[in-house]
């Protein structure tokens, strides 16, 4: 895990107006819109308040996102690249795609933990957020159009890398790509539940969420 103070993480270029990564200005204007966000909800954020949070002016943050939409967008394409980091990391030389698939159901199913080398992201608060507010990152008018620009690469990369192993496992399979983006979605949900719905989860009687998507997954493609 360490490697990654090392490693540039992907997102989208069209997310953000300046990349934020490139000043302290704007690591801090990220690491302040996590904890805002995380705090007050998505629906109640505001670059005005944000402004406030990191003492600069509401056009400060205007030069780096174009709107908050694009900055939830770049937060979930930051977050999807990091689980792409680690599965990769993860699953390298490791022959058995049995195996390597158990792990890559483990690391997009189970909440994260903040790693210390991401100095300016908390990802065990980015998670929260994530499995908060994931629905407004792709259900709005504008995805199509988002899609088409590119928007949600990662996130489907993400996908076909888990895809690809189940393929290695059962070729025949006929529904690996619903299933995967099912097993991430509703993991997110999953999550949620757990901790607001908890009589509609059996997350909360001592299971977790991976045991769940590793018994349905492994039972699916063997049938």
């Amino acid at each position: 895990r360490e490697l990654i103070s090392n490693i540039r993480l992907q997102v989208h270029q069209k997310t953000f107006v300046k990349d934020p990564e490139t000043s302290e200005l704007g690591k801090n204007l990220i690491r302040e819109s996590i904890l805002l966000i995380d705090e007050i909800g998505f629906e109640n954020f505001t670059f005005k308040k944000l402004g406030e949070r990191i003492k600069s002016n509401e056009s400060s943050v205007y030069r780096y996102f174009e709107n908050k939409h694009k900055l939830l967008l770049y937060l979930a394409s930051w977050y999807w690249s990091y689980l792409e980091y680690r599965l990769v990391f993860a699953t390298n030389n490791i022959e058995d795609p049995c195996v390597r698939l158990k792990i890559a159901i483990g690391i997009v199913t189970e909440k994260v933990l903040d790693d210390t080398d991401t100095a300016h992201i908390n990802e065990a608060i980015l998670s929260r957020i994530i499995i908060a507010e994931f629905s407004k990152v792709m259900h709005t008018k504008e995805v199509d159009q988002e899609n088409k620009e590119g928007f949600f690469l990662i996130y489907k990369r993400l996908n076909a890398r888990i895809v690809s192993i189940i393929k290695e496992i059962n070729p025949t399979y006929p529904f690996a790509e619903s299933l995967v983006s099912t097993v991430i979605s509703g993991a997110l949900h999953q999550h949620f539940l757990s901790e607001h719905l908890e009589s509609l989860s059996s997350i909360d009687i001592g299971k977790s969420v991976s045991e769940f998507y590793t018994h349905l997954i492994t039972n699916t493609i063997q049938n």
